[in-house]
């Protein structure tokens, strides 16, 4: 059986194959947003490339995963660009079914994206939205989504909001 990857390797994939997403200057943006409780949507991001690799080293799945196109898109899936929490009348109101649309729209400006890319950020939501991913890296980046989503809302930490950095 081949070793599995640790955290600290998973973290060092994230950070080489999504630098380029990482040090893009909208990701500031992104710094600034809260996402779930007191996690910005820069660090869910994060979290859910991260979660996604995990999940595709355990279940063994590297013979059907494009590992650069699921980091990418892990960190581009809630690359809406904005705070879904801020009063904005109304716009945002059904931000769980729009968002993937928003942030596919965005990535597309601001990168090159494969079709494996497009498909994982806008079907990020499903079975919100009613289409599910085509490809593997799609459903990693949905359930790694959904789980790092329901710890962070759980979180007790939550409630202990601060500033986010300006």
């Amino acid at each position: 059986m081949a070793r599995l990857l640790t955290r600290t390797q998973i973290q060092e994939l994230v950070a080489v194959h999504g630098r380029e997403v990482i040090e893009h200057r909208h990701m500031q943006i992104e710094r600034r947003c809260f996402q779930h409780g007191n996690v910005s949507t820069f660090a869910h991001s994060i979290r859910v490339a991260c979660l996604a690799v995990w999940i595709a080293d355990r279940a063994h799945l590297w013979r059907h995963v494009d590992l650069k196109s699921l980091i990418r898109a892990a960190l581009l899936h809630d690359y809406f660009l904005y705070d879904w929490h801020d009063w904005d009348d109304g716009e945002h109101r059904l931000h769980g079914f729009t968002h993937g649309g928003a942030a596919l729209r965005n990535a597309l400006r601001d990168f090159r994206l494969n079709a494996i890319e497009r498909d994982s950020i806008a079907n990020h939501m499903f079975p919100m939205t009613p289409t599910p991913p085509r490809y593997v890296e799609g459903y990693l980046v949905t359930i790694a989504d959904k789980l790092s989503a329901t710890r962070e809302t759980l979180s007790l930490d939550r409630f202990n909001k601060g500033e986010v950095p300006a």
